[in-house]
């Protein structure tokens, strides 16, 4: 089947996943292929069967979900959205044009939303953040950076926070991967002027097609926000399951060790490879080499897809799920350093 959209394609951000169309191009059935490409928990909260009566009501707001994520998030309201794309895509309609610093490697789509509601954007070097805090009206961070790793104390953010909010600006943090640390999450901060925090299910939780996540704000902007989404924003089964998921502290005290271990692992298989990673998180690894795309294409080539950056050239690894994933990538990573 052609795109039904080739001009908009061309020009969307690229981003992990798309394994259909790496299916199609490489003749191989969805079935067989292993997606480290996405960075997203590979064995997720296990979502159980969903009572018919859930598809057929409307969302509603005194589900459970609001208190469900007050109590995960140490916080008295959160604003849900479809996804933190949603919140990217919304927050730049909500200021004048002005100067939005963000950074030069991380989650394209930050830049592209900004660019595109015909802000400034300043695309900066992670060393060069504080530098920039005095030409800025908003700032982007990603904390810990996808794909880099990279991770900014909470008093660091928190002082840049301060000499933009004293002059009205912004500080965006982007928390999508911070799951398996909590601690080092600003949420809890999110009350002060000039301070948004975005969270996700997505990623930790393994629960991406959902598309469900949080925006932290104080509380005017959060009622502005919530306003602008209009009603039911959120599919009730989404609602449904991420209430439940946020409830469910034993599972969430276990994925923050599996993970840790996970993550340690494929670090160490891949510098094993002669493919050791320069970053990473609880969730992926991040691997410098000028032989990236050759790389992508011979895993591919094996059914295995891993995401591929081309500025610096780079790719993140994704978790295996079970035993036979992490059999299949070693033996994958053997045959590359064969070659």
């Amino acid at each position: 089947m052609h795109d039904p959209y080739p001009v908009m394609a061309q020009v969307l951000p690229e981003h992990g996943g798309q394994l259909h169309a790496w299916a199609e191009r490489f003749a191989r059935p969805l079935a067989e292929w292993l997606d480290l490409s996405t960075g997203i928990n590979p064995n997720g909260w296990p979502v159980p069967a969903v009572p018919p009566g859930i598809w057929q009501r409307l969302p509603e707001e005194e589900d459970g979900l609001a208190s469900a994520a007050a109590e995960y998030y140490g916080v008295d309201w959160a604003v849900p959205v479809a996804g933190v794309q949603a919140a990217i895509q919304l927050l730049p309609q909500l200021r004048p044009s002005c100067r939005v610093g963000v950074l030069a490697i991380g989650y394209a789509e930050h830049a592209y939303r900004w660019q595109l509601a015909g802000h400034q954007v300043l695309k900066l070097p992670e060393d060069g953040l504080e530098a920039a805090i005095g030409e800025l009206d908003v700032l982007v961070v990603i904390n810990p950076n996808n794909p880099t790793g990279r991770r900014w104390p909470a008093a660091r953010l928190l002082d840049w926070h301060a000499g933009l909010a004293v002059r009205g600006g912004w500080l965006v943090v982007d928390e999508s991967f911070i799951d398996p640390t909590p601690e080092d999450s600003l949420v809890q901060a999110a009350d002060r002027p000039g301070l948004i925090v975005l969270r996700s299910l997505g990623k930790f939780f393994g629960l991406a097609g959902a598309r469900l996540g949080f925006l932290f704000a104080e509380l005017g902007l959060a009622q502005q926000i919530r306003q602008l989404l209009g009603p039911w924003p959120i599919s009730n089964p989404a609602r449904w399951i991420a209430r439940l998921a946020l409830l469910d502290h034993a599972w969430q005290a276990r994925a923050r060790t599996e993970l840790a271990v996970a993550s340690a692992r494929l670090a160490e298989l891949l510098h094993q490879h002669g493919l050791s990673p320069k970053g990473g998180t609880a969730l992926f690894q991040w691997v410098l080499t000028p032989d990236a795309e050759s790389i992508q294409g011979q895993l591919a080539a094996q059914g295995i897809l891993v995401r591929r950056f081309a500025e610096p050239l780079s790719l993140r690894f994704g978790l295996p799920a079970d035993a036979e994933g992490w059999g299949r990538l070693d033996q994958a990573l053997a045959s590359l350093s064969q070659r």
